[in-house]
């Protein structure tokens, strides 16, 4: 089965505030107990969306119903560091997120994402400002991430060149970001490699 190729990936964005966002912050443990990743998305961010001792809503970016159409999110330093789960991505995955614009990643989560087709592309912190203020003026603003040409843009004219390794961003527009389905379609292939070697 031939993996979509992801060129380029647009939406409206959202700023998730703080440095050194981990990934016990993104999908708390205790919602780590699924079988499948289905539903994670509604966890995402739980312990700080809702309070611990009334389950109200606090003011998280995520509860501002501006943002509920927000696909792309914006973060700051570190983001998906802590714990290598591959459940922090899913989360935000299954939470509509198509992809993270940040000033760093921890580097198990930025591989866990690449393995979702969902791309983490760095900008400066003055990059991200800008975007952050485009979007709180208006939440309605289309960013977009043009893998291709290694370029993030916005609706409100920004325009900045963005950093990923350029083996990741070679997997998402070649189409091979997901290793597991590229050694289902190369099973004939390995299996005339495994008939050709001379096992003792």
């Amino acid at each position: 089965m031939a993996l979509a190729k992801i060129t380029s990936v647009s939406g409206p964005g959202v700023f998730i505030p703080g440095a050194d966002i981990d990934t016990d912050r993104i999908i708390p443990a205790r919602f780590m107990k699924c079988v499948t990743f289905d539903g994670l998305g509604e966890f995402a961010f739980y312990d700080v969306r809702f309070n611990p001792d009334t389950g109200e809503k606090t003011d998280h970016p995520l509860n501002d119903s501006r943002f509920d159409n927000a696909t792309i999110l914006l973060a700051g330093v570190n983001f998906g560091c802590g714990s290598s789960r591959e459940h922090a991505p899913q989360s935000l995955a299954k939470y509509g997120f198509k992809a993270v614009i940040a000033e760093s990643f921890a580097e198990i989560f930025f591989g866990n994402s690449t393995g979702l087709a969902m791309p983490c592309v760095c900008l400066t912190a003055g990059e991200i400002d800008q975007l952050r203020q485009a979007v709180e003026a208006d939440p309605a603003v289309e960013i977009t991430i043009d893998l291709e040409n290694k370029r993030v843009r916005s609706a409100a004219g920004h325009d900045f060149p963005l950093n990923i390794p350029e083996s990741a961003r070679d997997a998402l527009v070649a189409g091979r970001w997901d290793p597991i389905q590229e050694l289902l379609d190369s099973e004939p292939q390995i299996a005339a490699t495994a008939r050709a070697l001379n096992y003792v």
